[in-house]
């Protein structure tokens, strides 16, 4: 039976919900990262199972893993998953509305569209922005190269031309080749020494290839590098687009969040000029996994590039004077992701999240200035709440504070060596987590 009754329903939310409180109260106590098997399951039966033993499958399942929602996360970037928020999916999902057309439930895509509106506000955008909630960055970023390509280049042009740096990440490069740009139409612009990119020579690059006859027509800049953290300067690209008619992409896929503070607002100077933003809120609003979102300054552009139709959507209403998400990415069918962005907003209130952010902020401060102090660790250039640091033995210590349970931690190479990573970035992680590291790491170069 597909529909059980109400009795059968409360139970299974009590268990479920059961399982969700001793799943958030052991976080802290919670190994960082447990090693597991990778057995599949039997199929399914054709008899029904029981929520029990099936939740008990799933928690050595989910047992077996890295602690992405825990307080020692420091790898990568953190998706801790607010509860509001999984309140919200249970919401959603319960409801089931199709939000792709604004027709079939119009005042939940204004609420969506509402939190998109608020977005664009953050960061400056003119009257005529909008955006559209996505998987992530990666498939925001597609879309952007695609809709840069389509506006610059007016069709595909295997002379068209990216830039980028070795510090943007990959998947503008992945973007790039689903486009249809080989490797040899993403320009690598060299970075200072600072690891931001060098406008001036982005500037002579786009020079000579224009020069021979290429049509450049997109340049990235990275509002906080995954390795590093690093902003490039956002504004002297800007205006660097701007001079030369290219479409100008911000990567705030870790750090857009960060315009909600005052020290992010100054770091991301520029950002607010650029033609679209990438940012997951599943990263630095500590949201969920699957919560992307891209912002554009022109949604007519977005649109332009992606609206399509079919005879069998000639019922459907065009005219409710609210967008049609459809029409501005690639997918017509996709869950309401909204309320998982607005339901937290709105309950904590913004403010929470710009403490939040500048608690990590601080943290990240603190680690630097603290491993700094200890012998034989050299801590290099980063930014926002992103820390690298090595010295000798580096990958030794890496295994050792992986392998102690406590903390999970990654690595990256600056330079072609070998370069410990950390990231403060859960709103679980505290000072005392934080200490708790340092002090590991103290002990350990002792």
């Amino acid at each position: 039976m597909l529909q059980p009754d109400r009795e059968t329903r409360a139970e299974w939310t009590k268990t479920v919900t059961a399982f969700v409180e001793e799943f958030i109260e052991g976080l802290e106590a919670a190994p960082a990262s447990s090693p597991g098997t990778a057995l599949l399951p039997p199929p399914p039966a054709e008899t029904p199972g029981e929520l029990g033993a099936l939740l008990d499958t799933f928690r050595t399942a989910a047992g077996q893993a890295v602690e992405t929602a825990g307080p020692r996360y420091l790898a990568y970037f953190p998706a801790g998953g607010l509860y509001s928020s999984v309140l919200a999916e249970f919401l959603a999902q319960t409801t089931n509305r199709y939000t792709g057309v604004a027709s079939t439930a119009p005042a939940l895509v204004a609420l969506e569209q509402s939190v998109i509106r608020w977005m664009c506000d953050l960061f400056e955008l003119p009257a005529g922005s909008g955006g559209i909630f996505t998987t992530g960055a990666s498939l925001a970023t597609l879309s952007a190269v695609h809709t840069a390509r389509q506006d610059r280049l007016g069709a595909h042009d295997p002379n068209g031309t990216i830039y980028v740096t070795a510090h943007t990440h990959h998947c503008v490069a992945k973007a790039a080749h689903i486009t249809g740009f080989p490797s040899e139409r993403i320009r690598v612009v060299p970075t200072d020494a600072d690891l931001r990119m060098d406008v001036a020579q982005a500037r002579a690059m786009i020079t000579e290839d224009r020069a021979h006859g290429l049509r450049p027509f997109l340049i990235v800049g990275t509002a906080g590098a995954t390795s590093t953290g690093i902003v490039d300067p956002l504004d002297d690209i800007a205006t660097l687009a701007q001079q030369e008619g290219l479409w100008f992409h911000a990567d705030g896929a870790y750090g857009g969040a960060f315009q909600l503070t005052e020290r992010g607002r100054a770091t991301l100077k520029g950002i607010t000029r650029a033609d679209s933003i990438a940012w997951d809120p599943h990263k630095s609003l500590f949201l969920p996994y699957g919560t992307g979102v891209l912002l554009v300054r022109d949604e007519s552009r977005l649109r332009a590039a992606h609206v399509a139709d079919g005879d069998y959507l000639q019922d459907l209403d065009h005219g409710t004077g609210l967008p049609d998400y459809a029409d501005l990415g690639p997918e017509l069918t996709r869950e309401f992701r909204g309320l998982r962005v607005w339901l937290p907003l709105h309950l904590h209130g913004v403010a929470a999240f710009r403490e939040a952010l500048d608690e990590k902020h601080d943290l990240a401060d603190h680690l630097r200035t603290e491993l700094a102090k200890i012998d034989g660790v050299e801590v290099l250039k980063s930014g926002l709440t992103v820390v690298v640091f090595r010295g000798t033995d580096s990958e030794r210590l890496l295994k050792d504070i992986n392998g102690s349970g406590r903390f999970f931690v990654s690595s990256t190479r600056l330079d072609g060596r070998f370069t410990l990573r950390m990231c403060v970035l859960s709103h679980r992680t505290h000072r005392e987590h934080v200490d708790e590291v340092i002090d590991f790491v103290r002990r350990w170069r002792a």
